[in-house]
């Protein structure tokens, strides 16, 4: 059997580049029973109310809901508890600093598989305020709309 190659999306947080300003984006390991990365594996992960905390100097992985294993026995793991992040020290201590300063955040924006290893993509965010996510949805919205435009007049 050959290790997979590239990178496989297993599940992304659309929710987090909607309420949050994404800063600086970093790859972490994450430390996980067998049951979990079956449970990956078939694509079963909610990252919608995910977080990141600092415990003892360690980044931690909260409130993502990885359910349990189906063909799972008494091994199975409980779906909502805290998972390690694996990063460099100079990383956490970077990142921890900052969330301690200037009040930011650290958000889950993506689980994915490299070379057969399961990843979490971790953000750095401040948090929008209502009228940040009303702007960024006109944006979006013109901008659909002169698409629309552009290719109406390139068809005549």
């Amino acid at each position: 059997m050959s290790k997979e190659t590239g990178r496989k999306a297993v599940a992304t947080n659309r929710k987090a580049r909607h309420d949050y300003h994404i800063l600086d984006t970093w790859e972490a390991g994450l430390v996980l029973m067998g049951t979990e990365v079956k449970s990956l594996r078939e694509g079963h992960i909610s990252l919608t109310d995910g977080f990141c905390s600092f415990s003892n100097g360690e980044l931690w992985l909260e409130a993502v809901n990885i359910p349990e294993y189906s063909q799972g026995s008494w091994t199975n793991h409980s779906a909502r508890r805290r998972r390690k992040l694996l990063l460099h020290r100079e990383e956490l201590v970077k990142i921890e600093h900052k969330v301690n300063e200037q009040g930011l955040t650290v958000v889950p924006l993506q689980v994915y598989f490299n070379e057969g290893r399961a990843k979490v993509e971790i953000a750095l965010a401040r948090g929008k305020k209502e009228y940040d996510k009303r702007q960024a949805l006109r944006e979006k919205q013109d901008n659909r709309e002169a698409q629309r435009e552009m290719r109406v007049r390139n068809r005549r």
